[in-house]
């Protein structure tokens, strides 16, 4: 759990948008960068913190992965109709649901004591996230608010989907907290992150947000990567992937089987998507006309390179495709040429990591 003594301290709220001609007029921050509101660019210095020391100077990793993970666990207990906690403020590590997040929680915590002055403890988790996913290819440009007051205490358990829910059970808990079935599917494209035993010597970085989870979870699934009997694990259609029950169900759902389709090769509409959802996750439980749009200090994502398309994974076809689309029929793809592992061992490290949780 992170201390709350970490959760001292946050943004003075220094300056004021001076509009003039009907232009914002942008600050220039000692760094020389320029910001719509002078207050960002005490943001800076924990930018460059974050990415040498957690991102591993700007890598888009398992860390990344993890802080975005973990943004979600911080924000989602939240209730619009019963008091379960703040949103995202505070996260605590001690409930089932919430396992596996240990590491990423105690990666953060020297970030959180170094930089309490200027970041709260939720605000440092959603600034982090949102970081992150600027170091990968393909990703949105995500928007980030900071002003988000100390927690006060935990929140409830049991407020944190787990892969092994109904989807009804699942759509419950999230309409609760304001999220339409669109949306739940829009945040699983936190997933697409092309995993390191898929890395092409040519693309340096891990791609992030490409269509390849939406289309692999629809393949029919054929063995478990180690053993089966897993709770909240299905047969996958690939030797080194994990497959959650919870994505797979809602992948099939008639109430969500078309948003999940629309997908699989659309990248712009993804990308739209999970940034409009992701922003909606970060502000839960709080006012955001007391916060302020630091935004402009969130890097911008590389795009994807050209040559990038969606395609299914090598190997298969799409007569492994399961149609769950009821309006119109999954899009007619092509097999990718080249082979699917080419690291096995790296494949193993990957399932080793891999945690079994609905928002992972």
């Amino acid at each position: 759990m992170v201390s709350r003594g970490f959760f001292s301290g946050a943004l003075v709220f220094c300056a004021i948008q001076l509009v003039s001609a009907g232009l914002v007029r942008r600050t220039t921050c000692p760094n020389g960068a320029t910001v719509a509101n002078a207050a960002c660019c005490a943001l800076f210095p924990i930018l460059e913190d974050i990415q040498t020391n957690l991102f591993d100077r700007g890598e888009c990793g398992e860390e990344v992965h993890e802080s975005l993970r973990l943004t979600f666990h911080d924000a989602i207990g939240w209730s619009n109709t019963k008091n379960v906690g703040g949103g995202a403020d505070a996260i605590e590590t001690a409930f089932h649901a919430n396992g596996g997040i240990d590491d990423i929680v105690n990666a953060q915590k020297p970030f959180v004591a170094r930089h309490s002055n200027v970041l709260s403890a939720g605000d440092l988790i959603q600034f982090a996230g949102a970081v992150g996913v600027s170091n990968c290819p393909g990703a949105p440009h995500l928007s980030f608010f900071v002003g988000r007051p100390n927690a006060t205490a935990p929140p409830a358990d049991k407020t944190v989907p787990e892969p092994f829910d109904t989807v009804t059970n699942i759509l419950a808990r999230m309409a609760d907290a304001g999220f339409s079935s669109s949306e739940l599917v829009a945040l699983l494209a936190s997933r697409c992150r092309t995993p390191p035993f898929l890395e092409h010597p040519s693309t340096p970085h891990l791609v992030f947000l490409i269509p390849r989870f939406f289309i692999e979870v629809q393949l029919r699934g054929t063995s478990f990567p180690v053993t089966g009997g897993n709770q909240g694990e299905v047969e996958s259609p690939l030797l080194c992937e994990i497959r959650l029950q919870s994505d797979h169900t809602i992948a099939r759902d008639s109430l969500t089987a078309c948003d999940w389709q629309s997908f699989a090769n659309n990248q712009s509409k993804m990308q739209a998507a999970f940034k409009a959802a992701m922003l909606k996750l970060s502000l839960l439980g709080q006012n955001q006309n007391k916060m302020i749009d630091c935004s402009d200090v969130i890097p911008v994502p590389k795009a994807l390179p050209a040559r990038t398309k969606p395609n299914l994974p090598a190997g298969s076809s799409m007569n492994s495709v399961e149609q769950a689309c009821a309006a119109s029929p999954f899009p007619a793809l092509s097999a990718d040429p080249c082979p699917s592992f080419v690291n096995t061992q790296l494949c193993f490290d990957t399932i080793r990591i891999c945690h079994f949780h609905a928002s992972s």
